[in-house]
C-alpha cells in the first residue's frame, strides 16, 4: 500500500511532551500515516479522535473493503486481537482501533505485547493512549521500535498561537478564505474547547459564501458565544428551562445574534435525531455515521428521557424558529424563548 501523510495545514514537529528517546516517528495529529501499529498518544482527545478517523478514511479509499472493528482495553476478552487480525476469506485489510489502553487489563496488555513481535500483514492495530502509566511497557515497546509502528503524539492545544495555526488550517483544507481578524476573534471566543471551535469553523465554512471576516465571526459569536450559545442548548436539552432562559438573555444583552442560537440547537437536536434508537459503541457509530466518536457520546447522553415524537416535534419548531430568527417572524426573541420551552419539556405538552 502506497503510503502518505495527509496532513492539514503547515507541518509542524510532534509536542515536545513526547518521548525523546523514541527510536519511531513521531508524528502530530495531521500527519497520521498507515503503520502496523499506530500508538495516538496525548491527553487531547479531539485531536486523536480526528487522525484516527483520517487514518481510517485514507484507508476506506485505498480499499473500500477495510474491515474496521473496536476494542475496549479495560474490557478486552482473551484472544481478540489475534481473531480480529486473522486474514479473512477474501482477504479484505484490516484496522482494529483499540481505545481505554490507558484502563487496560493484564489480558490485553499480555497478549499487545505478544502482538507487536508479529504483526499480522495488511492490519493495522491503533491504539488509543489518553495518559498515565499504566501501560506503559506497552508503550515502551512500541517506541524501541518493536512492531515497526509509529506515534501520533495529540498534546492539549495551550498556546493561542496553536489554536489560531489548527483554525487557519481548518480554513484552508475547505478552500474557504477568511481574515487574520475573524481567526483572532474565534479564538478568544472558542478558547477553552477545540471541538467547539472546530465546530464553529465548520458552521461558518458552510454558511458564508464569501471570505470570512471579524464582521462575520462577530454576527455568529459575538458576545462570547461559545460561553452562551451552546449553554443554553445543553441547558435546554438537559430540561432546565429556567437556567436556558437566564443564559438566552444573558447572551443577547451581550450583544449575541439570534440566527447562531438558533444554529447551535439545530446542530444538537438533528445528531440526537440521527442516533436516536440506534445501538453501537461510539467507535463504530461514529463511523457509520460520519460523526466524530465525542459527538456520538454526547448525543446518546443528551437523548435520555427523549421519544422520537418529541424529537419530531423540535425538529419542526427549529424549522419555524430559524424561519422566524431570519425575518419571517416579528419578534425573534419570543420565538428563540417558546423554542427553548419545547425542547426543556423533550417536546412534550
Amino acid at each position: 500500500m502506497a503510503v502518505r501523510t495527509t496532513a492539514a495545514g503547515a507541518q509542524r514537529p510532534a509536542s515536545k511532551s513526547a518521548s525523546k528517546s523514541a527510536a519511531i516517528p513521531q508524528l502530530a495529529w495531521h500527519q497520521v500515516r498507515p503503520a502496523p501499529i499506530l500508538l495516538v498518544s496525548g491527553t487531547e482527545t479531539f485531536l486523536a479522535e480526528r487522525a484516527i478517523r483520517q487514518l481510517r478514511d485514507f484507508l476506506k479509499l485505498e480499499d473500500p473493503q477495510l474491515e474496521v472493528s473496536d476494542v475496549q482495553a479495560d474490557s478486552y476478552a482473551p484472544g481478540e486481537i489475534l481473531t480480529l487480525a486473522s486474514p479473512s476469506l477474501f482477504g479484505e485489510p484490516r484496522l482494529i482501533r483499540v481505545s481505554n489502553v490507558e484502563k487496560c487489563s493484564d489480558t490485553f496488555l499480555t497478549e499487545a505485547l505478544d502482538y507487536l513481535e508479529n504483526p499480522a500483514e495488511d492490519t493495522y492495530l491503533v491504539l488509543r493512549h489518553g495518559g498515565g502509566v499504566r501501560g506503559k511497557k506497552l508503550l515502551d515497546t512500541i517506541r524501541s521500535g518493536v512492531g515497526g509502528g509509529i506515534e501520533i503524539v495529540c498534546a492539549e492545544l495551550k498556546k493561542d498561537t496553536d489554536k489560531y495555526d489548527f483554525a487557519s488550517a481548518e480554513f484552508k483544507t475547505a478552500g474557504k478564505r477568511v481574515t487574520a481578524s475573524a481567526l483572532r476573534a474565534l479564538v478568544s471566543a472558542f478558547s477553552d474547547d477545540l471541538a467547539e471551535l472546530s465546530a464553529a469553523c465548520q458552521q461558518l465554512i458552510s454558511d458564508s459564501s464569501a471570505e470570512v471576516t471579524e464582521v462575520t465571526v462577530d454576527r455568529y459569536y459575538g458576545g462570547r458565544v461559545e460561553a452562551n450559545a451552546f449553554k443554553v442548548a445543553d441547558s435546554a436539552i438537559a430540561g432546565r428551562h429556567g437556567e436556558a432562559l437566564v443564559t438566552l438573555r444573558h447572551a443577547l444583552s451581550s450583544g449575541a445574534d439570534p440566527v447562531p442560537i438558533v444554529a447551535a440547537f439545530a446542530m444538537k437536536i438533528r445528531t440526537m435525531a440521527r442516533l436516536f434508537g440506534v445501538r453501537g459503541g461510539s467507535g463504530q457509530l461514529a463511523s457509520q455515521f460520519g460523526l466524530a466518536p465525542w459527538q456520538v457520546e454526547r448525543a446518546q447522553r443528551d437523548l435520555r428521557g427523549w421519544s422520537d415524537e418529541g424529537l419530531a416535534r423540535c425538529i419542526s419548531m427549529l424549522a419555524e424558529t430559524d424561519a422566524n430568527v431570519k425575518g419571517g417572524g416579528r419578534d425573534p426573541v419570543f420565538a428563540l424563548e417558546r423554542l427553548i420551552g419545547v425542547i426543556a419539556r423533550r417536546g412534550e405538552g
